[in-house]
This record gives structure tokens, C-alpha cells and sequence, in this order.
């Protein structure tokens, strides 16, 4: 796009010749990145990797996000947002913590996510947010309510990245009665378990068309008919 105004300050110097046409650089907005961490009891040595994953992400200058925003959740939504924002991990973890009373306790993924839609989307998924959704899908609330409230999520974002640890073993199914019912409303899936597995999520990140494991899982969806098994929380 040419720039007229940069152009003509260059030709009044220039005697009035217009030699060339300065031209706009496009600003590249970078979206705000919103991460929703399951604290349970079956995630909590996961969590905690991941909290520090995103507390370095929210001190990182030049990270490209234009923000970085923190929620947990077990039995009810936390947001920890500003305490990650200190800058020594320790203390930050240690501040979350106390701010979040739900560690390590159950999972009600459906009505947490329906809090965030509720009270949080509005003010954090403006700009087209990517959120990552960190759990194992273990839930034992309505499973209706929770794609209900999944699908809202996945509509309100530009993309939609479920973080599954369970997916480090190689036979992993989606049995889980959360499962199946999250898997249809995320754009990507992906294991998160070890440094390599965020690694290959940050190279992720920078990919609209990727979809992790979710392609490959759906389709054992469709084989079986979809079918939610009331109850079962194996994975």
C-alpha cells in the first residue's frame, strides 16, 4: 500500500521529484493467548509443568503474543493471570497456588468452562485469541453440558488447542465420556507430557492447519457411532 504522506515529505526534499513510492509495512497483530489449566488431582503433575511453561511465556519479551492470560480450574475457575506475571517462577507458582483453592481436588470441566464463557470470554478472546485447554478429559459432569460449552469456546476463538497428557501412550482412545465429548469442538489435539511435546506445540502454534491427533481420533468416533459411555473414565 503506498504511503502519500511518507512520499511527498521524500519529494519536498528531493526538489519536488517523486523518484518513488514509499509504500506501508504491515503491522503483524499477534493475538492474546488464553490457557485454561485443569488442576485436578489426575493433572497435577502436568499442571505444574505447564504453569511454568506459560509463566516463561508471559515473561518473555518479544514472545509475539500480545497477552498472555492464565485460568485454572478443577472445581471451579481461577484466574492466576497476574501472579504468573512475577518474574521469579517460585513465587508465581506459589502465589497461583494460594489463589486457587481447587488443587488437586475433582473435575467439573463443563461447569468451569461454562464460568469462562460466561464471565472472561468477552473480556480475554477479543483480536481472535488462541486458547489452549490443558486437561485429560476426565470429567464427570453432564457431558452434554460440557460439549454444549465447548462448542461456545470454539466459537469465540480463532483456534482451539486441547493439551492431552493421556496422549503419550501410543494406544490412547477416546472412552472417556469427556473426551468424546470435547473432541469434536477442538481445531487441534496434542500430548503434553514432557519438554519435547511443548516443543512440538510451539512449532504448532505458528501452523493454522494443524490437528495434532485429532484427525485419527475422530474417526474412531465415527466408527463406533459416536457413542458417549455414560460414566467411564478410561482413557
Amino acid at each position: 500500500v503506498a504511503d502519500w504522506r511518507r512520499t511527498m515529505r521524500i519529494a519536498m526534499r528531493n526538489g519536488g521529484d517523486i523518484r518513488e513510492l514509499a509504500r506501508r509495512r504491515r503491522r503483524v497483530r499477534w493475538p492474546a493467548l488464553v490457557a485454561l489449566v485443569d488442576i485436578s488431582g489426575s493433572m497435577a503433575a502436568y499442571s505444574r509443568m505447564m504453569l511454568h511453561f506459560l509463566h516463561g511465556l508471559a515473561n518473555a519479551d518479544g514472545a509475539g503474543w500480545s497477552a498472555v492470560h492464565v485460568f485454572t480450574f478443577g472445581t471451579r475457575l481461577t484466574n492466576v493471570t497476574r501472579h504468573l506475571r512475577r518474574r521469579d517462577a517460585d513465587e508465581a507458582l506459589a502465589a497461583a497456588g494460594a489463589e486457587a483453592q481447587d488443587w488437586e481436588g475433582g473435575t467439573r470441566i463443563g461447569a468451569c468452562l461454562e464460568t469462562f464463557n460466561k464471565r472472561w470470554s468477552r473480556r480475554v478472546l477479543g483480536q481472535g485469541a488462541v486458547v489452549l485447554l490443558v486437561s485429560d478429559g476426565l470429567d464427570r459432569d453432564d457431558p452434554a453440558r460440557l460439549a454444549r460449552e465447548a462448542e461456545r469456546l470454539h466459537l469465540s476463538c480463532r483456534k482451539l488447542i486441547w493439551l492431552n497428557p493421556l496422549l503419550r501412550w501410543d494406544g490412547f482412545e477416546a472412552k472417556a465420556q469427556g473426551v468424546r465429548a470435547l473432541l469434536p469442538h477442538v481445531d487441534s489435539f496434542r500430548a503434553a507430557h514432557s519438554l519435547a511435546s511443548l516443543e512440538a506445540l510451539a512449532a504448532a502454534l505458528t501452523r493454522a492447519d494443524d490437528q495434532g491427533e485429532k484427525v485419527r481420533l475422530m474417526q474412531g468416533l465415527r466408527g463406533d457411532g459416536g457413542r458417549i459411555q455414560g460414566g467411564d473414565r478410561s482413557a
